[in-house]
Protein backbone atom coordinates (compact mmCIF):
# COMPACT_ATOMS: atom_id res chain seq x y z
CA UNK A 1 0.00 0.00 0.00
CA UNK A 2 1.29 3.26 -0.75
CA UNK A 3 1.53 6.26 1.49
CA UNK A 4 -1.14 8.50 0.01
CA UNK A 5 -3.89 5.24 0.08
CA UNK A 6 -3.11 4.83 3.47
CA UNK A 7 -3.65 8.35 4.58
CA UNK A 8 -6.55 8.39 2.95
CA UNK A 9 -7.90 5.26 4.19
CA UNK A 10 -7.47 6.26 7.47
CA UNK A 11 -9.14 9.60 7.33
CA UNK A 12 -12.19 7.72 5.65
CA UNK A 13 -12.07 5.92 8.39
CA UNK A 14 -12.21 8.56 11.20
CA UNK A 15 -14.82 10.00 8.95
CA UNK A 16 -16.77 7.11 9.03
CA UNK A 17 -16.59 6.90 12.91
CA UNK A 18 -17.08 10.21 13.19
CA UNK A 19 -20.66 10.02 10.88
CA UNK A 20 -22.07 6.95 13.01
CA UNK A 21 -21.19 8.47 15.70
CA UNK A 22 -23.34 11.93 14.89
CA UNK A 23 -26.26 9.36 13.88
CA UNK A 24 -26.50 7.68 17.46
CA UNK A 25 -26.23 10.87 19.11
CA UNK A 26 -28.68 12.03 17.16
CA UNK A 27 -31.04 9.27 18.08
CA UNK A 28 -30.12 9.81 21.40
CA UNK A 29 -31.46 13.28 21.17
CA UNK A 30 -34.60 12.44 20.84
CA UNK A 31 -35.63 9.94 23.24
CA UNK A 32 -36.33 10.96 27.18
CA UNK A 33 -34.90 9.33 29.87
CA UNK A 34 -37.43 6.81 30.41
CA UNK A 35 -37.26 5.85 26.14
CA UNK A 36 -33.60 5.68 27.08
CA UNK A 37 -33.77 3.06 29.47
CA UNK A 38 -36.89 1.03 28.20
CA UNK A 39 -36.89 -2.33 27.02
CA UNK A 40 -39.25 -3.42 23.91
CA UNK A 41 -40.64 -6.53 24.45
CA UNK A 42 -41.01 -8.96 21.55
CA UNK A 43 -43.63 -11.67 22.49
CA UNK A 44 -42.05 -13.09 25.32
CA UNK A 45 -38.82 -12.38 24.77
CA UNK A 46 -36.88 -10.89 27.77
CA UNK A 47 -33.58 -10.44 25.91
CA UNK A 48 -34.23 -7.24 23.88
CA UNK A 49 -31.93 -4.18 24.78
CA UNK A 50 -32.75 -0.86 25.53
CA UNK A 51 -30.90 1.96 24.02
CA UNK A 52 -29.23 2.60 27.67
CA UNK A 53 -27.72 -1.36 27.50
CA UNK A 54 -27.01 -0.98 23.64
CA UNK A 55 -24.81 2.46 24.34
CA UNK A 56 -23.35 1.06 27.30
CA UNK A 57 -22.26 -1.62 25.86
CA UNK A 58 -20.52 0.50 22.83
CA UNK A 59 -18.89 2.25 25.25
CA UNK A 60 -17.12 -0.63 26.63
CA UNK A 61 -16.73 -2.45 23.40
CA UNK A 62 -14.60 0.91 22.28
CA UNK A 63 -12.87 1.05 25.51
CA UNK A 64 -11.82 -2.49 25.48
CA UNK A 65 -10.92 -2.47 22.18
CA UNK A 66 -9.14 0.40 21.38
CA UNK A 67 -6.93 0.71 24.43
CA UNK A 68 -3.78 0.12 23.24
CA UNK A 69 -4.72 -1.44 20.32
CA UNK A 70 -1.47 -2.83 18.75
CA UNK A 71 -0.19 -4.12 22.31
CA UNK A 72 -2.50 -5.81 24.35
CA UNK A 73 -5.68 -7.96 23.57
CA UNK A 74 -8.42 -6.38 22.73
CA UNK A 75 -10.51 -8.37 25.38
CA UNK A 76 -8.93 -6.34 28.08
CA UNK A 77 -9.58 -8.28 31.59
CA UNK A 78 -11.52 -5.44 33.11
CA UNK A 79 -14.19 -5.14 30.82
CA UNK A 80 -16.73 -7.49 32.41
CA UNK A 81 -18.83 -7.84 28.67
CA UNK A 82 -22.11 -9.59 30.49
CA UNK A 83 -22.21 -6.46 32.36
CA UNK A 84 -22.72 -4.17 29.81
CA UNK A 85 -26.42 -5.77 28.66
CA UNK A 86 -27.83 -5.63 32.37
CA UNK A 87 -28.80 -2.67 33.96
CA UNK A 88 -26.95 -1.62 37.06
CA UNK A 89 -28.23 0.14 39.66
CA UNK A 90 -25.45 2.68 38.92
CA UNK A 91 -26.34 2.90 35.53
CA UNK A 92 -28.18 6.92 34.92
CA UNK A 93 -28.23 8.37 31.69
CA UNK A 94 -25.57 10.70 32.15
CA UNK A 95 -22.64 7.50 33.77
CA UNK A 96 -23.68 5.68 30.72
CA UNK A 97 -23.11 8.41 28.42
CA UNK A 98 -19.33 9.21 30.00
CA UNK A 99 -18.51 5.83 29.72
CA UNK A 100 -19.87 6.31 25.64
CA UNK A 101 -18.01 9.33 25.07
CA UNK A 102 -14.83 7.61 27.10
CA UNK A 103 -15.00 4.52 24.68
CA UNK A 104 -15.40 7.34 21.44
CA UNK A 105 -11.92 9.26 22.74
CA UNK A 106 -10.40 5.98 22.83
CA UNK A 107 -11.20 4.86 20.42
CA UNK A 108 -10.47 8.21 17.85
CA UNK A 109 -6.86 8.59 19.87
CA UNK A 110 -5.76 5.38 18.52
CA UNK A 111 -6.96 5.75 15.19
CA UNK A 112 -5.21 9.34 15.07
CA UNK A 113 -1.89 7.43 16.62
CA UNK A 114 -2.21 4.67 13.90
CA UNK A 115 1.49 4.94 11.62
CA UNK A 116 1.25 3.74 7.83
CA UNK A 117 2.96 0.74 8.70
CA UNK A 118 0.80 0.00 11.45
CA UNK A 119 -1.75 -1.06 8.96
CA UNK A 120 0.06 -4.58 7.73
CA UNK A 121 0.79 -5.47 11.76
CA UNK A 122 -1.21 -8.33 13.44
CA UNK A 123 -3.53 -7.67 16.69
CA UNK A 124 -5.00 -10.16 18.96
CA UNK A 125 -8.73 -10.00 20.11
CA UNK A 126 -9.86 -12.80 22.35
CA UNK A 127 -6.51 -14.24 21.98
CA UNK A 128 -7.20 -14.54 18.19
CA UNK A 129 -4.68 -12.86 15.65
CA UNK A 130 -5.98 -10.64 13.20
CA UNK A 131 -5.01 -7.87 10.96
CA UNK A 132 -5.08 -4.69 11.60
CA UNK A 133 -7.32 -3.68 8.85
CA UNK A 134 -9.79 -6.98 9.72
CA UNK A 135 -10.10 -5.59 13.55
CA UNK A 136 -10.95 -2.46 12.29
CA UNK A 137 -13.77 -3.76 9.62
CA UNK A 138 -15.09 -6.09 12.15
CA UNK A 139 -15.18 -2.88 14.49
CA UNK A 140 -17.13 -0.69 11.47
CA UNK A 141 -19.77 -3.36 11.19
CA UNK A 142 -20.19 -4.26 14.47
CA UNK A 143 -20.50 -0.57 15.94
CA UNK A 144 -22.93 0.01 12.44
CA UNK A 145 -24.92 -2.59 13.52
CA UNK A 146 -25.63 -1.22 17.29
CA UNK A 147 -26.02 2.49 15.91
CA UNK A 148 -28.70 0.87 13.55
CA UNK A 149 -30.22 -0.56 16.50
CA UNK A 150 -29.95 2.87 18.56
CA UNK A 151 -31.45 4.36 15.75
CA UNK A 152 -34.40 1.75 14.98
CA UNK A 153 -35.06 1.58 18.63
CA UNK A 154 -34.77 5.53 19.30
CA UNK A 155 -37.13 6.11 16.05
CA UNK A 156 -39.89 3.31 17.52
CA UNK A 157 -39.84 4.89 21.46
CA UNK A 158 -40.41 8.79 20.31
CA UNK A 159 -43.38 7.48 18.11
CA UNK A 160 -44.96 5.45 20.66
CA UNK A 161 -44.56 8.37 23.22
CA UNK A 162 -46.20 10.52 20.24
CA UNK A 163 -49.07 8.20 19.85
CA UNK A 164 -50.17 7.92 23.32
CA UNK A 165 -50.16 11.58 24.50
Amino acid sequence: MTQSFIADYKAELIEEYHEMKQVAEKALARVSDDAFFERLRADGDEHTNSIAILVKHIGGNLRSRWTDFLTTDGEKPDRYREREFMKEESDSREAIMQRWERGWQILFAALDSLHDEDFSRTVTIRGEQQTVLKAIHHSLTHLAQHIGQVDLLATLLKDSRQRSD
